[in-house]
């Protein structure tokens, strides 16, 4: 399987078309296990003989199949029935999850990096990832294995390795600083299903290169995009994800920044991150509630001991130097329910001593939380590193026209927001030994 994992990866980086072979380690055929290759056109929604999530609902809408087509993916919903219909236990089944998400998220990081070429979207747009990756779950949840498996563990392996959580690890190169950086899938979809996000197609745009920050030194960036949802929040993908890279030794990160689409012609440097949720009746991907309001917040589950605000402690007058084409800034609001007290209050200047969080200066949603819960556990494990959470402009510019998925103004705003993300990180200061 060691093999089997290699060729995928190998396949991915090449950019060639079969990423994986439709057998597994096995000479012989398998049997059938009631997956259907299907088309990546055709409809997941259509007879389903398992429940789809909300996510997967939105996967009717054939505009969805077009993002995996016209980006060169589309082989990989081809390909990946017959591949899970190759596995012959669990935990070869495990295995092949892992190689497949692999080779996954290289193909967009390569497609983003311009080492991918194919397709008629922009190579750093950032949505055939999260649509071919869905509609992979759709199959996952639709393979009937003749040998029990724990499916929703399948789904998270799948889920994290096409992500960037797996074989992903910096080099360790002596003299290289290394900086870890995390950003999000589109949300929003009901009310716009073309909607892309920024820091996405920035972090894939960032993965595995080697950059000279602004004061000479080089620099090594790797990546990871999350997912918005609130259950995964609480399962612990954000403590997954900067756990290995905050963790003592050769390869671990001496700078992490969280990155999300904030507010509208502006970047925003996040002064201070809250421990509370209080988003609704926003709705996360999966139509999930946060259980939280602005009124009555209410603590993000799985949370370990922290202080109600943290501050960042990235090099922040530095990264506010870069004011061009967006201006950035530092964000010093938080909204808080001031110590005796019982109603929440709004201030420009942080949190007062003793007061509860109700939100930081990314508001209530999970944009805040990655914030907060990576740095409490940079400070948990590696108090003196630098972070904190850097939020992009809203990305706009989609066509009028419902129909069509890019357009000129869309694609130069989705570019020129990366380009920033990338001269505003080119600004952080050498983190001090």
């Amino acid at each position: 399987m060691m093999i089997l994992r290699r060729a995928a990866l190998i396949a991915a980086l090449l950019g060639v078309a079969t990423v994986l072979p439709p057998m597994g380690a096995h000479a012989v055929a398998p049997p059938p296990c009631g997956v259907e290759v299907a088309s990546p056109a055709a409809d997941p929604s259509a007879s389903p003989s398992s429940p789809r999530d909300p996510e997967q609902v939105r996967l009717a809408d054939p505009r969805t199949a077009a993002f995996a087509e016209r980006a060169a993916l589309g082989e990989f919903v081809r390909r990946f029935p017959a591949a899970l219909c190759s596995a012959r236990d669990a935990a070869e089944a495990g295995r092949l999850l892992d190689a497949w998400g692999e080779a996954l998220w290289q193909a967009a990081v390569n497609r983003a990096q311009g080492r991918r070429p194919g397709g008629d979207l922009a190579a750093g747009d950032d949505r055939p990832l999260y649509w071919t990756r869905l509609r992979m779950t759709v199959q996952l949840a639709d393979w009937k294995p003749g040998f029990p498996v724990d499916r929703s563990a399948l789904r998270t392996r799948f889920e994290d390795a096409s992500r960037g959580l797996t074989t992903n690890d910096f080099r360790g190169t002596p003299g290289v600083r290394r900086l870890f950086v995390s950003g999000f899938d589109p949300f929003g979809l009901d009310t716009e299903l073309r909607r892309a996000n920024p820091s996405g197609s920035a972090v894939l745009q960032l993965n595995g290169r080697r950059l000279t920050l602004a004061d000479g030194t080089p620099v090594e960036i790797r990546a990871v995009v999350l997912p918005v949802r609130y259950a995964d929040f609480d399962a612990g993908i954000v403590e997954r994800a900067y756990g290995s890279r905050l963790a003592a030794g050769p390869r671990a990160a001496d700078m992490i920044t969280s990155i999300s689409q904030g507010y509208p012609g502006i970047f925003t440097l996040e002064a201070w991150a809250g421990r509370a949720r209080s988003a609704d009746p926003y709705p996360d991907n999966a139509d999930a509630l946060s259980g939280g309001t602005y009124a009555h917040p209410v603590t993000a589950p799985g949370l370990g001991p922290g202080a109600e605000f943290l501050r960042t402690t990235l090099p922040t007058d530095a990264m506010t130097a870069v004011q061009s084409p967006y201006p950035v800034r530092l964000n010093t609001e938080v909204s808080e329910i001031p110590a005796g007290q019982d109603s929440p209050v709004d201030r420009a200047d942080g949190p007062t001593p003793g007061s509860r969080a109700v939100a930081g200066g990314g508001g209530g949603y999970l944009s805040n939380e990655v914030a907060y819960r990576s740095n409490r556990l940079r400070t948990e494990l590696s108090p003196r590193l630098p972070g904190g959470h850097l939020h992009t402009p809203v990305l706009t510019g989609l066509p009028a026209d419902p129909n069509q998925l890019t357009g000129t103004e869309f694609e130069q705003n989705e570019s020129a927001i990366a380009a920033e993300v990338l001269e505003v990180l080119r600004h952080s200061a050498p983190a001090q030994p």
